[in-house]
């Protein structure tokens, strides 16, 4: 897997400020759909929901559908409920993902399964989905929701796959890409396309937004993988090398592996594996990575995932909404800096 890197650059740290802006109205109405449609007459529902949903998350996916759609001058309300069913999305996918890998924190705090179990972050997480497609038939175009059920149903194959993958050390680079693209690109995509449907564009619109979203979560996640050797709770949200712990191959681990004599090659089966797996061995692993250059090379990929996203946009015109959307790319890769 070869790429060309368009290296990314500004004059000050990008940020997601100019997003949080440009969309600050639309997304208090989204917030109170969110806060709306979590409620229950079962207390634990609301109680558990809010744990996450209230948690410190960016609400990036649901900010990218109300951008997509000031890119695209759509003056109507429709993009409210529809933000909010992919933030429902978004939260139901973490909860089971929490229980999955047995995660005992997320954006700094205790995850739901830890404080409830894993049964209740389960069934919540099913409440969830519920509600989004609630919210998704009561919008009534079924062209949404054959977008938003196609990428919950993209998200959960991609899981399966990366459960097939996990403390598999063969698994290569094309493997992680299709894993990648399902479970985390899937729902930038269709976050992005989704404004293009309620403004009434035609497919090529569709396909663009869609292309920006998808290249934009192609690279969030590299980044993510990348990071998760070279930060801290504080910074991450949760501890560092919890993917090491976890048997991940993620693109650091298969590049260092490929690259490793077959010393380091043994080393990364048996930590893969779950035979080295200590504070040490996670130092050990850390320290191949860089001096492999497989943390660099992963996020030179990422920026160049980052520049596709950024030129999947070009055609449209300049504006806040547009240099909003490049910054938000920005602000993604930046992250590991």
């Amino acid at each position: 897997m070869t790429a060309t890197v368009v290296p990314i650059k500004r004059a000050a740290a990008p940020s997601l400020e100019p997003m949080l802006a440009l969309v600050a109205a639309d997304m208090n109405r989204v917030n109170a759909v969110i806060l709306e449609r979590m409620q229950s007459e079962i207390p634990l529902i609301p109680e558990l929901a809010g744990h996450l949903i209230a948690g410190g998350g960016k609400r990036m996916r649901p900010m990218l559908t109300l951008a997509c759609a000031r890119l695209l001058d759509y003056p109507g309300a429709r993009h409210h409920k529809l933000a909010a069913a992919v933030e429902f999305i978004h939260t139901a996918t973490l909860l089971h993902d929490d229980v999955v890998d047995g995660s005992g924190l997320r954006r700094g705090k205790r995850t739901a399964n830890v404080i409830w179990g894993n049964p209740a972050s389960v069934l919540v997480g099913d409440f969830l989905f519920s509600r989004s497609f609630e919210l998704m038939v009561e919008d009534g175009s079924l062209r949404v929701l054959k977008i938003l059920a196609n990428a919950s149903a993209v998200i959960a194959e991609g899981e399966v796959n990366q459960l097939t993958a996990q403390r598999r050390i063969d698994t290569d680079a094309a493997k992680y890409l299709t894993i990648i693209e399902a479970k985390t690109a899937a729902l930038f995509a269709a976050a992005c396309r989704i404004a293009g449907v309620v403004a009434e564009r035609d497919q090529s619109v569709e396909l663009a937004l869609d292309a920006y979203g998808r290249n934009l979560g192609v690279a969030f996640q590299l980044v993510d993988d990348a990071i998760d050797y070279s930060s801290d709770g504080a910074t991450m949200g949760k501890d560092a090398g919890d993917d090491f712990r976890d048997g991940k191959v993620t693109l650091p681990v298969i590049l260092a592996h490929a690259r490793g004599d077959e010393t380091d090659r043994r080393f990364w089966k048996d930590a893969i594996e779950g035979r080295r797996i200590s504070d040490d061995d996670l130092a050990h692993a850390t320290g191949l990575l860089h001096a492999t250059g497989a943390i660099d090379d992963t996020l030179a990929r990422a920026r160049h995932y980052g520049q596709r996203a950024i030129d999947a946009i070009a055609p449209f015109a300049n504006g806040e909404a547009k240099a909003a959307l490049t910054e938000a790319v920005e602000f993604a890769i930046a992250r590991a800096y």
